[in-house]
């Protein structure tokens, strides 16, 4: 297998190190693959997530990981990335920890089954699902984290533990077109951020879900994949009796989504664009909205800040979420990038881990 794990003394787009004062690292050494060890470097500022990248990145250490594998290949002629190199650093300090992701994404999609004016006037939701019932056309780009909680074997094989590919047309003994799905073993879970340049991305946020032991779509339709707790907000498909239920004042030809609070009743006779976004969207409140993010696509490339709590409260944290409790361990993770797919996906094999540096880079 070829190694894809390499350290970065320059990030993607020319992120160099500066300055760094450290000494040696607080946390034991285990006999770890440096190479596939992201090392949080302890800051005294906090990062603000806007998309700019603050001179604080500069002090944080990188890794490039290589994503060259995909679930499967899509039968309506899908035509995204197959491979791309995410560089990747972390901060930290005494309350939050911050990720800086940033890779090649040729295409800015933001699109996620828009409406389209037809010449007889008609509006016409754009799709194009391939066997499975996916779509790789008018979707959005999209990243995934998956964390280990306390799933067996993740730290050796990373995401793979939780994924089932369908043999001969079935998954868990039930016929299924998906080429995988994913739950854990009973009592296991995943914690899992889903950032979404079109449905989580206009408010900030990651889309904070967890994957648990469900095997039966009749409990979950999405199996074992679910969302955290949360008490209002979200994104809903804009859609009633086949025409948008939605439009807004100031919206564009390149407008992603719909804000919730932006939005009005969709009026036939709307002609301020001939195209209206497939989706209406609202901050996340309550756990499912821990995580604050924001993606900003440049010249190619999508730049992605994240920033979390070390440790998150309220009910079922310990089951939905990572603890980032002791600073001293590391913490497997593994990482999957979306390029204008419902479900796929570019990943790589194994797990990466997360350490703390103790001391603060100067």
């Amino acid at each position: 297998m070829k190694n894809n794990k390499k350290i970065l003394s320059i990030g993607l787009c020319g992120l160099g190190l500066s300055g760094l004062l450290f000494g040696a690292p607080a946390f034991a050494d285990d006999g770890d693959d440096d190479e596939m060890v992201l090392a949080s470097t302890k800051i005294t500022k906090e990062i603000t997530i806007d998309g700019v990248k603050d001179a604080l990145w500069d002090r944080a250490e990188g890794i490039e990981i290589e994503l060259d594998k995909t679930p499967y290949k899509p039968s309506n002629g899908y035509e995204g990335i197959t491979e791309t190199e995410v560089s990747m650093k972390s901060l930290y300090d005494d309350t939050h920890v911050y990720f800086l992701l940033e890779y090649k994404d040729p295409t800015h999609s933001i699109e996620r089954f828009p409406w389209m004016k037809q010449s007889d006037g008609s509006w016409k939701q754009l799709k194009a699902k391939d066997s499975t019932g996916h779509d790789n056309t008018y979707y959005e780009d999209k990243l995934a984290f998956f964390w280990d909680i306390n799933a067996s074997k993740f730290d050796i094989q990373g995401c793979a533990v939780a994924c089932h590919k369908a043999s001969q047309g079935k998954v868990n003994g039930i016929e299924d077109t998906s080429p995988a799905r994913k739950y854990t073993k009973p009592g296991e879970s995943i914690d899992m951020w889903h950032w979404k340049g079109v449905r989580t991305n206009p408010n900030h946020q990651v889309d904070d879900q967890f994957v648990d032991s469900t095997n039966d779509p009749k409990e979950n339709k999405s199996w074992g994949r679910k969302g955290d707790n949360k008490t209002g907000g979200g994104y809903k498909n804009n859609v009633a009796e086949g025409a948008p239920a939605f439009s807004a004042k100031a919206l564009t030809e390149t407008s992603v989504a719909i804000l919730d609070s932006e939005k009005v009743p969709f009026d036939p006779a709307y002609t301020a664009s001939d195209r209206i976004p497939g989706i209406v969207t609202a901050p996340f409140e309550g756990s499912r909205g821990d995580i604050e993010a924001l993606g900003v696509w440049k010249d190619g490339v999508w730049s992605v800040e994240i920033k979390r709590a070390l440790v998150t409260t309220g009910k079922d944290a310990d089951v939905q979420d990572v603890q980032f409790k002791d600073l001293s361990k590391g913490y497997p993770f593994g990482v999957a990038v979306f390029d204008n797919s419902q479900i796929n996906h570019v990943y790589h094999y194994d797990a990466y881990k997360l350490v703390f540096k103790q001391l603060v880079a100067k």
